[in-house]
């Protein structure tokens, strides 16, 4: 079902609105103001006492095509708390790599991550570049020296200080080539159901996929059965050929003109290509996004159903940085009492890509779909 022009446009708005790229504050910088060094790549959600906590991996430069196990890259996995609405923010949390080895399996890098809260307490899941698997037979010889294959586990706890001590339990791998990595899981909640989407690439990390599969609740018994949806989202015919990584859902509240329309906005990072492309030196210059550097695109799904999903962003890119690249991604949005909170990852003049946010009350979101 694809909705009217006149809605469609009211959704872009709203995604634009949030996804404000002269409006984004800096909240977590990297750990070096240069290019190949950023924060992001997770979520935030919001305690009962309104404080604010943001999950992401700190990323150093680091080069996969000569090895990730000869430097850092993606070293650090933290969770940030605010206590002032977002004024500010200090770290509570820290996983080093050692920390998310698995027996057997070394981690290489960190990658995405997403929390949420649960009855028992918290839940953290993160995907990480890991030794000791393998590329299926057939195709051994593609492994790159150094490189691994990318996982999914999570961890629990009853608060966040205790999660440095929860168990590690792999809740997505694939073992065929088409969808060999998995990894940038976030979380869709609805009607009590649980959706965990995450990015896949093949062996040949020629491109970048969306997928999908349901979470039993905790009160369901996990019968292993729960099977993955992998291509519920085509890579685009323009801008995002090469790439298309969902990041966020976002239901769209039911005000003005969606008073009866069940709509839901998806976040999603895209490029042309895996590597940066050379121009034509008369053609017109702009961003073409390439792993690691992505634009930012909206979609939207009716009635929570992802096989419904539509693009919005279908000739040009929605969101890029007027900085360095151009690189807008790993977009989430919260919502409260308050308004909605987004956050990304923003290209700098200097090439690094800090965790920013925008905050928009309720009243301005009201307006836009009065």
């Amino acid at each position: 079902m694809n909705l009217s022009p006149e809605l469609e446009a009211r959704l872009e708005t709203l995604a634009r609105t949030l996804v404000d790229q002269e409006k984004a504050r800096i909240i977590v910088p990297p750990k070096q103001a240069s290019s190949g060094f950023w924060f992001g790549g997770g979520n935030m959600i919001e305690a009962t006492d309104g404080t604010l906590f943001v999950v992401g991996r700190y990323r150093n430069h680091g080069d996969s095509r000569t090895g990730v196990a000869a430097g850092e890259r993606g070293l650090e996995l933290a969770v940030f708390q605010s206590k002032d609405r977002g004024v500010s923010f200090e770290k509570i949390l820290s996983f080093s790599k050692s920390d998310l080895d698995l027996p057997d399996r070394k981690v290489l890098s960190i990658e995405g991550s997403a929390m949420r809260w649960i009855e028992d307490g918290v839940e953290l899941v993160v995907s990480t570049e890991k030794d000791g698997i393998g590329y299926p037979e057939g195709f051994e010889d593609h492994l790159k020296p150094g490189t691994g294959v990318w996982t999914i586990e999570r961890m629990a706890a009853p608060d966040f200080p205790k999660l440095k001590r929860a168990a590690l339990e792999t809740i997505v791998e694939a073992d065929v080539p088409e969808y060999l990595h998995v990894k940038d899981p976030f979380l869709y909640e609805r009607d009590g159901q649980t959706i965990l989407l995450f990015c896949t690439h093949p062996f040949s990390w020629s491109s970048s996929n969306t997928a999908f599969v349901e979470v039993p609740n905790s009160d369901e018994e996990d019968d292993g059965e729960s099977l993955a949806m992998l291509d519920f989202f085509p890579r685009g015919t323009t801008w995002d050929v090469a790439i298309t990584r969902g990041t966020c859902v976002l239901d769209v509240p039911k005000l003005g003109v969606f008073s009866n329309v069940d709509a839901s906005l998806v976040f999603y990072d895209g490029g042309e290509s895996l590597r940066n492309l050379d121009e034509h030196a008369s053609a017109v210059k702009r961003p073409r996004g390439y792993s690691c550097e992505e634009l930012g695109g909206a979609a939207y799904i009716i009635e929570g159903d992802l096989t419904t999903i539509d693009r919005l962003s279908r000739n040009f890119p929605f969101f890029i940085s007027p900085h360095g690249t151009g690189c807008s991604r790993y977009v989430d949005v919260l919502e409260t009492k308050d308004g909605m909170y987004a956050t990304w990852q923003q290209s700098q003049p200097d090439g690094s890509q800090p965790l920013v946010m925008n905050f928009v009350s309720h009243s301005e979101i009201e307006s836009i779909l009065a």
